[in-house]
């Protein structure tokens, strides 16, 4: 399988590694909180740039990322989450895309976040032009809604890959145990059968809080924990979930 380097981090060997999100929205908010961030045990900072006050203006946003870049001792993940996917503005999607390329072209990102069902031509330039300057793409969709089939689950995870996503990520609303159960086998399915990359899969809420620690055991490579806000339901401090990772890895 190939593994993922940022900075000094593997992702897709060892430990499942911890993302914690920022989300604040103004800029001066934004390097304080990454000052606490950069003194966390975690592996990778998301900026959440959908929370950005300022998120419109493409070269703000792509020189806030070279100085959140600088702050940080830790590889950063740039994020556009739409609206339809459960983020905080809605915006045409030249405009995501444009934004996204102005952080590749002139700002400092290690991975960027591109949904899966954006407009395919555009998202494959956006991706072409990312791993020309080594920047990695997360590849992702989330239901806030339901769980799909473990079979629906696997061909989205599959479609990514085939779109040339670096690491394939899926978020799904679990309404029962049993849809944690199918996302955590669709998850196992993946990696057995079909995955050649990393991969982040998790069931949401306090229900399906349990497939955020289990990657280990599962084939999830990293799982998202919370410093403060939580930018989605279930996700656990970032302290207790490096013990239980650790408790889970050595028993």
């Amino acid at each position: 399988m190939k593994t993922v380097k940022v900075a000094d981090v593997v992702i897709g060997e060892g430990l499942p590694k911890i993302i914690v999100p920022l989300v604040e929205k103004t800029e001066a908010g934004i390097l304080a909180e990454a000052q606490k961030l950069a003194q966390l045990d975690c592996d990778i900072i998301e900026w959440r740039i959908d929370f950005f006050d300022e998120v419109t203006d493409g070269k703000k946003v792509a020189e806030l990322s070279k100085k959140l870049s600088e702050c940080l001792n830790k590889p950063l993940l740039v994020t556009f989450r739409t609206k339809k996917e459960g983020g905080e503005l809605e915006l045409p999607d030249a405009q995501y895309f444009s934004i996204y390329e102005e952080v590749v072209a002139s700002g400092k990102a290690d991975l960027i976040d591109v949904e899966l069902f954006m407009p395919a031509e555009a998202a494959a330039q956006l991706i072409a032009k990312a791993h020309e300057k080594d920047v990695k793409i997360v590849m992702c969709n989330h239901d806030f809604h339901a769980t799909p089939a473990q079979a629906e689950i696997v061909n989205r995870l599959r479609m990514m890959q085939d779109k040339g996503a670096d690491i394939c990520k899926i978020a799904v609303m679990p309404q029962t145990a049993a849809d944690v159960l199918t996302l955590l086998s669709a998850t196992e399915e993946m990696k057995r059968e079909y995955s050649d990359r990393p991969l982040i899969t998790m069931s949401m809420g306090a229900l399906g809080m349990v497939s955020r620690v289990s990657g280990q055991t599962f084939g999830s490579d990293a799982t998202f924990g919370a410093a403060g806000q939580a930018s989605a339901p279930g996700q656990v401090p970032v302290g207790e979930l490096r013990t239980i990772l650790d408790v889970l890895k050595h028993g």
